[in-house]
């Protein structure tokens, strides 16, 4: 488990303004999928707070996973505290979709500095799972 139990008002990662146990914790945990595009992104980011890097190689769409992912995830997460997230636009991903495309920025220190990572990420639907295929991605240093 992720956290204690008996804790049901630990505010999730993910700023959606819910308790981590009613918001991104049944998808990290494998209870209940997300159910749209931005609901699997929040807890992409969430798993990346948090450091659960089977759900982050699980969540992306198959053809992008790679083996040295497992390594590289978790040395990033070493490196980066993330400190906030800022939804700006979805389009589609909703839970009669099959695409979808979040626009996201993230905010992480990492090594002494702080810094932005702006995301517009694509996502697929298939089998009423969701999956994160790839996005365009530009990170600017405060």
């Amino acid at each position: 488990m992720l956290h204690d139990a008996k804790d049901t008002t630990k505010q999730c990662p993910c700023g959606a303004g819910k308790p981590f146990s009613f918001c991104c914790e049944p998808a990290i945990s494998g209870t209940k999928p997300a159910t749209t595009a931005e609901a699997l992104m929040r807890s992409r980011y969430t798993a990346f707070a948090l450091g659960s890097v089977d759900y982050l190689i699980a969540t992306t769409a198959a053809e992008n996973r790679q083996p040295e992912d497992a390594l590289l995830i978790a040395e990033q997460m070493r490196m980066t505290t993330w400190t906030g997230l800022k939804i700006i636009s979805t389009h589609n991903g909703g839970r009669e979709d099959t695409t979808g495309t979040v626009e996201f920025i993230a905010y992480f220190d990492s090594e002494g500095q702080s810094a932005a990572l702006q995301e517009r990420s694509r996502f697929r639907q298939e089998d009423n799972r969701w999956y994160y295929i790839d996005g365009d991605v530009e990170v600017r240093r405060s």
